[in-house]
């Protein structure tokens, strides 16, 4: 065994070696003279459909023989669709190459054909050297005299190369000499490389690949001012209805009522939040569901922040699938921040089912991601293309979930548990729900969840357009500077909106407001999905069950984390508020609140048994009132009865009269005495 280990480090050892001039030009982008260059082909499809990309010899372009290198990177490139293999061509730093063969294109029926298909729907390819990529279309359709389109492939590369000292700082690449596309003709493919010097530092390379017109435009700048003084109204509208509502109320409870006359002056105008506080701190449904998705809603939350900061910092744009990577590694850190803030609220209302809530917080959204990811990464292997992600990825992002993200969201919870899961509810649960009386249409929680979402999407709105752009028309979003501007604006605009929302929904004595302040500030990706599908028709030219399908997938993921964010956001903001009303009102004054709830009177049990009491009698009264329903029925009946007696003892005696006297012949009965009988 141990001559076999030390074979296998001797050749990794003289691997490493023999290569090292190679990894040290790749990876720290300095090179000397002669140098070899790589030139990474990656993928090629259609221009309108970004995900729907193929390997670039999916299409029968030819090469040299040999078995070209593949350049893997990391996790985040293999997901977002890259495969970089080898071109083969002889580039060296600094050294000029004229025009030369890479190889003879032998056209047949079906190349022709699979080429024409590619140039109709505007194919595109990405190349890649020293993580510079640059872009070129396959072909192109000329029109002749006789007005026929004819099918034209680029069969010279030109690439220019612009250097500062021993660095590359830009690449270009111009496609010359097209040839019509005809079976049995034989093309040659030729490339040629310039070099030329440039004062460009390796800090600015990446400059020319950022649209500053349309990042930076005015719009942007407004879209940004008109949300922050919508952050400013809100905040002031918020603190001034509430704390000049809530000022009144704390000063009448803060009164001595010493004299019954002020008591019963009161009665009558007690109403709104003071009268479910026995109630508002009940379990709400679905308790563990309700804990799961505050607890990943706030991890997310923490998540996007730690991405956009980090993207600030580390310029992560630049890298290839380096925001796919970062977002990963993050999230299956972050999993402690779910659990802990999971398990916390579980305990603090009393759950029980320890298991079940960890094992839901960890899993739940992973699994509904990875749901939808199923189904696009099947359509993705059915078409072929390089969305598909590979069997060997799908087992390390496992991996990555399974020991590392897991186990973190148990500990959370475990820890939130036991350091954050006593009761601290300000006023005591009554034993029996008090009934919610009806109120209108617009207080009633489907209403509020559902307006709940519109200031939120508002506030975001105009850089949604901006993600979206970047997203699928091939811009690369660099503003995370805005972003974050936008995400703190978002979280307080969520927060105030949903807190207002709680407090009508208070006001209307609807104590059910736990779930209602999640869906209100998570209707906000509902709007974003209708924005979407604005989006797809009028803003894109997208086409075909691959690109919708994942266009429409990728949004729902999307739409998934934001709803559970902004969710768990205006829960927690609305769960501060509510304690931090009532917890303003004393054990005396949620006494004295009893009493003016009550039935009047002075002396009073506890709220358990004064609740059943009130209920013995109402059940007393609906049964007195039914008896009373009945007898007055039944007097009604015998009263019609007598009436019916009487008419029919005047209606039939001159009939009874006439019979006696034809049978008997005797005189008529006193007519008393035939009703006596």
């Amino acid at each position: 065994m141990w001559p076999a280990v030390r074979s296998a480090v001797f050749l990794t050892a003289s691997f490493l070696l023999i290569s090292s001039p190679v990894l040290a030009s790749e990876y720290d982008h300095k090179y000397q003279t002669d140098d070899r260059i790589n030139l990474w082909v990656n993928k090629v499809g259609p221009y309108n459909n970004p995900q729907e990309t193929y390997n670039y010899y999916s299409l029968p372009f030819c090469r040299k023989p040999g078995n070209p290198g593949h350049k893997w990177g990391g996790l985040g490139e293999v997901l977002g669709g890259n495969e970089l293999i080898d071109s083969q061509f002889d580039i060296k730093f600094k050294k000029n190459v004229e025009k030369s063969k890479i190889c003879e294109l032998e056209l047949d029926e079906s190349k022709v054909k699979q080429f024409k298909e590619a140039i109709d729907n505007n194919y595109w390819f990405e190349f890649f050297m020293d993580d510079l990529p640059f872009w070129g279309f396959v072909g192109e359709l000329h029109t002749d005299k006789n007005s026929d389109s004819k099918h034209m492939l680029f069969t010279h590369k030109n690439i220019t190369i612009q250097y500062n000292k021993d660095q590359i700082i830009h690449v270009n690449l111009t496609q010359e000499n097209p040839q019509p596309l005809e079976a049995g003709k034989t093309l040659d493919m030729t490339y040629s490389v310039m070099w030329t010097e440039t004062n460009i530092t390796f800090a600015h390379r990446f400059d020319v690949y950022l649209d500053y017109h349309f990042f930076e435009h005015q719009i942007h700048w407004f879209s940004i001012f008109n949300s922050f003084m919508m952050v400013i109204f809100l905040t002031g509208l918020v603190s001034m209805i509430l704390m000049r509502t809530l000022r009144n109320d704390y000063a009448k409870y803060a009164r001595e009522d010493d004299d019954l006359e002020s008591l019963e002056r009161d009665v009558s105008d007690e109403s709104g939040w003071k009268l479910v506080h026995g109630d508002v701190f009940r379990p709400p449904r679905n308790l563990v569901l309700l804990s799961a998705v505050v607890g990943t809603g706030a991890q997310l939350a923490l998540l996007i922040l730690l991405v956009i900061l980090f993207a600030i910092v580390a310029t992560l744009y630049i890298g290839r699938g380096a925001i796919v990577t970062t977002f990963i590694v993050c999230y299956a850190l972050t999993s402690f921040v779910s659990g802990y803030v999971s398990g916390g609220m579980y305990s603090r209302h009393g759950g029980k089912n320890w298991i079940k809530s960890m094992i839901l917080t960890a899993s739940l959204f992973p699994f509904l991601c990875f749901g939808i990811g199923f189904v696009l990464n099947t359509i993705a292997i059915f078409y072929g293309s390089l969305a598909a992600i590979p069997f060997g990825t799908l087992v390390v992002v496992f991996v990555i979930w399974a020991f590392i993200s897991f186990p973190l969201a148990l500990l959370g919870t475990v820890v939130g548990r036991n350091w954050s899961g006593a009761p601290n509810n300000p006023c005591r649960v009554k034993t029996i729900p008090r009934p919610i009386p009806e109120k209108k249409w617009y207080l009633t929680p489907s209403v509020v969840s559902i307006m709940g979402g519109l200031l939120p999407f508002g506030s975001i709105f105009i850089e949604m357009y901006f993600v979206f752009t970047s997203f699928w028309n091939y811009k690369v979003y660099y503003v995370y500077g805005f972003m974050l501007l936008v995400f703190l604006i978002l979280i307080i605009v969520t927060v105030c909106v949903t807190i207002v929302g709680t407090y009508f929904l208070l006001n209307a004595e609807n104590y059910y407001w736990q779930w209602t302040s999640f869906f209100s500030a998570a209707s906000t990706a509902i709007y974003v999905y209708l924005y979407s599908i604005y989006y797809y028709h009028v803003k894109t030219k997208m086409s075909g069950f691959f690109q919708t399908s994942f266009y429409f997938g990728y949004t729902a993921m999307f739409c998934l984390g934001l709803g559970t964010l902004c969710g768990a956001v205006g829960y927690l903001g609305s769960n501060l508020f509510v304690r931090r009303i009532y917890r303003n009102i004393k054990e005396d004054d949620c006494w004295l609140a009893n009493m003016r709830t009550g039935s009047g009177a002075i002396v009073m049990e506890a709220d358990a048994q004064l609740v059943q009491v009130q209920l013995e009698l109402n059940q007393l009264q609906q049964q007195l009132q039914t008896l009373v329903n009945n007898l007055a029925k039944q007097r009604n009946e015998s009263a019609e009865a007598e009436r019916l007696l009487d008419v029919a003892a005047h209606n039939l005696w001159p009939l009874i009269e006439d019979t006696f006297d034809l049978f008997y012949g005797t005189p008529f009965i006193p007519r008393t005495y035939l009703i006596f009988c």
